[in-house]
């Protein structure tokens, strides 16, 4: 049955590669995804598998009875575009200007489809019932998982899997890790408000920009000095702006960062001591600060069974040469709510282009995949699929 269902794949790798491509050139961003989702059902449609769309908000679940009786498990993959201007020199280039497919979202959903459409080719023969679920808004928070399980994405589900096309990692390669494998994304926004003034007299001012540039200096020692070195976090300003001109003293400063976590306690605990490191240097420069601080997925926690189980079986998929154990991952991801409803795993497969001049990470406006990798992907979601079915008999 196994090798029936890869054979099948390896059949279809070319459509997956047009459905792939097709959707990168036609990239959709987060909240604003609408052909995407209809491409998908319709796919559902035309290989007879029951679709339902507009699960919480643009999401697409497909669902697959087997003839024999099993466990439900579910499969996801997302497909949101990122605000990128592609600079790729390639044929599949993005038709829509400032937003491209720079995180693997477009081969997550092409992979997906052609793994449905080989089961559904099989469906005689499967035991238990299979959840496709097509999630659209992943790349920020609040993203689409929530929206989605609220809306009965996984009524019936007793396990889920996914997997990340991880493009620094070789062609090849699956990564796996029980327990947190990523982390809690936060992010912060703050104002800081002083006195502008003619840059010959900065003693009748209040520095503002002064001030904000101590607070992204002390910032650093939170981490440094207020974290357990055998824990992990990452504080990093992503956004510093203070428009003026060249001789005046800015008034203000509006920062925005992110805090990665995998502790809960480290988490709550580093929201805290930014704003007591805001608070002083701003009293310390005579200023004043609004500050925010937005929680947004938390960490991505693999349950250990499954996780195991998935480890033990890649080793067997065609096209997998290697199977290790992934150090954590600081980038976040909301699969972890499916995670916190029910049991399964979450694991990168290598897709790193063998050209290295095509080579380059994630969320890049040259970022690529190797394409190959997609099917190794399908292989492996097919066999955690069929294999939990003889698992929990």
């Amino acid at each position: 049955m196994i090798e029936v269902l890869h054979k099948k794949l390896d059949s279809y790798f070319h459509e997956m590669v047009d459905i792939r491509r097709f959707l990168h050139q036609h990239p959709e961003l987060l909240f604003e995804e609408k052909e995407t989702p209809k491409l998908i059902a319709e796919f559902y449609r035309n290989i007879g598998i029951p679709v339902q769309e507009n699960v919480g908000g643009n999401g697409v679940v497909a669902r697959l009875k087997g003839t024999k009786k099993g466990k439900t498990v579910a499969l996801r993959a997302d497909f949101d575009a990122l605000p990128i201007q592609d600079e790729k020199d390639v044929a599949y280039k993005s038709k829509v200007p400032g937003v491209m497919h720079a995180c693997g979202h477009d081969g997550h959903t092409a992979t997906l489809l052609i793994v449905a459409k080989v089961l559904k080719q099989c469906q005689d023969n499967l035991a238990g019932d299979y959840v496709f679920i097509h999630q659209h808004a992943e790349e920020i928070a609040p993203g689409g998982a929530l929206s989605m399980i609220e809306d009965g994405c996984l009524d019936g589900v007793d396990v889920i899997f996914g997997t990340h096309l991880w493009a620094t990692e070789d062609t090849g390669k699956i990564l796996y890790r029980s327990g947190p494998i990523m982390a809690a994304a936060d992010r912060f926004q703050i104002t800081i408000q002083g006195q502008g003034g003619h840059g010959a007299h900065p003693h009748t001012t209040k520095d503002a920009i002064m001030t904000a540039s101590q607070f992204v200096v002390n910032l650093q020692q939170i981490v440094s000095r207020k974290v357990d070195p055998i824990e992990s976090a990452v504080i990093s300003v992503g956004n510093f702006v203070a428009e003026n001109a060249f001789n005046v003293i800015a008034d203000k400063v509006k920062l925005a960062g992110t805090v990665r976590t995998f502790n809960n306690k480290i988490r709550a605990s580093i929201e805290k001591e930014i704003e007591k490191v805001l608070k002083g240097t701003c009293i310390t420069n005579d200023c004043s600060y609004s500050y925010e601080y937005i929680h947004g997925y938390p960490a991505l926690v693999n349950h250990q069974e499954e996780t195991e189980f998935l480890a033990a079986l890649a080793k067997d998929v065609p096209g997998v040469v290697e199977v290790v154990e992934s150090p954590p991952q600081m980038g976040g991801e909301d699969f972890a709510y499916y995670l916190q409803h029910v049991k399964g795993s979450f694991f990168f497969t290598g897709a790193k282009p063998v050209n290295a001049n095509a080579a380059f990470p994630h969320h890049h406006p040259k970022f690529d995949i190797d394409e190959k990798a997609m099917v190794i992907a399908a292989k492996t979601l097919v066999s955690a699929a069929i294999n939990y079915q003889k698992a929990v008999e």
